[in-house]
């Protein structure tokens, strides 16, 4: 399965005019855990990507949007 989180935080971040530092105030964090996400180096828990899709509009499958097939593309 593939997902494509870490993409989407930083497109719907961008679409925002959000600095990673005001995201990650947002979600009541540091810098570091925005980049950690959207580097692919930790995942956020549903309580986290709920809180995303709550502050960028979009629902939660649109920011996790995952599929079975690796070759599939945005």
């Amino acid at each position: 399965m593939v997902t494509r989180i870490t993409e989407n935080i930083k497109y719907y971040r961008k679409q925002l005019g959000l600095s990673q530092n005001e995201l990650a105030v947002k979600l009541c964090g540091k810098k570091s855990l925005v980049s950690n996400y959207e580097n692919g180096y930790s995942t956020p828990d549903i309580y986290t990507l709920c809180k995303l899709a709550e502050i960028f509009g979009i629902t939660l499958d649109e920011l996790v949007e995952y599929s079975d097939d690796e070759n599939d593309n945005k």
